[in-house]
């Protein structure tokens, strides 16, 4: 699997985690993690184009 794929959906798992911590007991900068999901969207999606366009 690419590098970037994976850095994408590693990213993605732990913002959506964080998320759903910050749900259940919400703590202060929780907000990043929304960021942080579309920041790894955005690397996995990366990752494929460069993997389709090779």
């Amino acid at each position: 699997m690419d590098r970037t794929r994976t850095v994408g959906l590693g990213l993605t798992a732990l913002a959506l985690a964080g998320y759903a911590i910050g749900v259940a007991a919400p703590y202060p900068g929780r907000s990043v993690t929304l960021a942080g999901v579309m920041v790894g969207v955005t690397l996995y999606a990366i990752g494929r184009e460069e993997r389709a366009s090779g």
